[in-house]
């Protein structure tokens, strides 16, 4: 039987990372002619707070070990500068790097970088110490409960009109799928989504996915049709009001006119761009709850990123919500950095000059997930990875130890920002298991 360590070793082979000079956000491994192998001394990466770690870094050309390369290293705590940095040199493709400890719980994220022939592969690992111990810094605003049953209360009064066409291109032998176009929060105020269905007559459980962050389509609609094809009406929606039909320039021409919505009206909760997208996913509930061919019992709100976001708001704010699937959720203790350690994405105050400030954080704290996921009741699926540099581990972490509902998490120290296709199918099998 394969023991725990070369089973690490044998994802990283078959999963492998990025090399390329310019640091950018990987979101799905590739193929490269070179391949980084790193090994925790511990094979869940996991340390108690004052405990040593080491890793053991293997590099390969070709699938060649390279010999006499060296290997520089900064080590910093999740998603802060470098507080050390050293080099080692490989011995037969390999060498162990001495980490340290931390002295409170968190994440140390060990950056690796080496040359040859004039090109330079970045690689890195993080490893946790303590990590359950985890709190956020963002409280919770004593009105809270009261702001979000105002807005609720003002969004239900918007009427909830529609229209639906048939999208066949998306459809499958056993499924139909229509495009809907629906009025959320206010009148003249839409979204989108398409809705994917059996085609045979039953009641079915209703699952919402929104989306990630980024103003875009919607990606893949056909892409879980096996929800649809094991007795699921499942809802991939955006959250601008703009129509998925048009094409990808078009969509590429109003996102860079559209800017940074997430800072949008950031300095007052009451416009802050963000409470309309949480009144549209509850209206997209709305709307699921009304199909005839509903079961009467389940829904459930799934998604990852800012979708695994906007699924944690969802479930703290609509009480007809049964279960939850989290990836890596977005806007997740965003104020963060202001204890010295990682905060969420979309990282404020490492991105922006101007986020420090009371009315700011004051906003965030109305709209953060954590304090959505104080209120959670029903059953909760989390995933994340350890490498991820947009959802830090940290964060996810935040969200995962708040949560007082019956939860279960899915925890991949390989993952930076995705989840394969088996973990997404994955999330269809948890869901069965938890339908009333």
């Amino acid at each position: 039987m394969m023991n725990t360590k070369n089973w690490f070793i044998s994802v990283w082979m078959c999963l492998l990372v990025w090399a390329v000079t310019p640091l950018f956000a990987e979101n799905y491994p590739y193929r490269s002619d070179v391949l980084w192998v790193t090994v925790p001394d511990h094979p869940d990466w996991l340390y108690q707070v004052g405990e040593q770690a080491k890793v053991e870094v293997q590099f390969y050309k070709y699938g060649i070990p390279q010999d006499g390369i060296e290997v520089a290293y900064e080590l910093g705590e999740d998603m802060m500068p470098a507080h050390r940095s050293g080099k080692v040199v490989l011995k037969n493709g390999r060498a162990v790097i001495q980490l340290g400890t931390m002295n409170q719980p968190g994440f140390l994220d060990c950056r690796l970088t080496a040359t040859i022939d004039r090109q330079t592969y970045r690689h890195h690992i993080k490893v946790g110490f303590s990590p359950e111990k985890l709190q956020p810094y963002t409280q919770l605003p004593d009105d809270f409960d009261a702001f979000w049953e105002k807005n609720l209360a003002e969004a239900a009064r918007c009427p909830m009109e529609y229209t639906i066409e048939p999208a066949p291109e998306y459809a499958s032998e056993t499924t139909e799928c229509f495009l809907v176009k629906l009025q959320c929060f206010r009148p003249g105020s839409y979204v989108y989504g398409y809705l994917t269905r059996p085609k045979a007559s039953g009641k079915y459980p209703v699952v919402l996915c929104p989306p990630g962050a980024g103003v875009k389509t919607i990606k893949e609609p056909g892409r879980h049709i096996y929800y649809a094809e094991e007795g699921c009406i499942r809802m991939e929606m955006e959250i601008h009001g703009l129509n998925p039909k048009m094409t990808g320039k078009e969509f590429k021409e109003i996102s860079a006119a559209f800017g940074d919505y997430l800072t949008f009206g950031i300095d007052d909760r009451e416009n802050y761009y963000m409470k309309k997208v949480y009144m549209a996913c509850v209206r997209a509930i709305d709307y699921l709850t009304s199909l005839p061919d509903w079961d009467g019992k389940n829904v459930i709100v799934q998604g990852g990123s800012q979708g695994g976001a906007l699924a944690l708001v969802t479930a703290g704010l609509d009480k007809r919500v049964t279960a939850c699937v989290a990836n890596h959720p977005a806007l997740s203790d965003m104020a963060g950095y202001k204890a010295g350690r990682a905060g969420g994405y979309p990282h404020f105050f490492k991105r922006y000059q101007d986020m420090d400030t009371p009315a700011k954080i004051r906003t965030m704290a109305y709209y953060d997930v954590v304090n959505f996921a104080r209120r959670i009741k029903v059953p909760v699926y989390m995933t994340w990875g350890y490498n991820d540099n947009t959802c830090p581990p940290t964060t996810s972490y935040i969200v995962y130890n708040v949560l007082t509902c019956p939860k279960e998490a899915l925890i991949t120290p390989i993952n930076e920002h995705w989840t394969s296709e088996a973990t997404e199918y994955g999330h269809l099998k948890w869901i069965q298991r938890h339908l009333r």
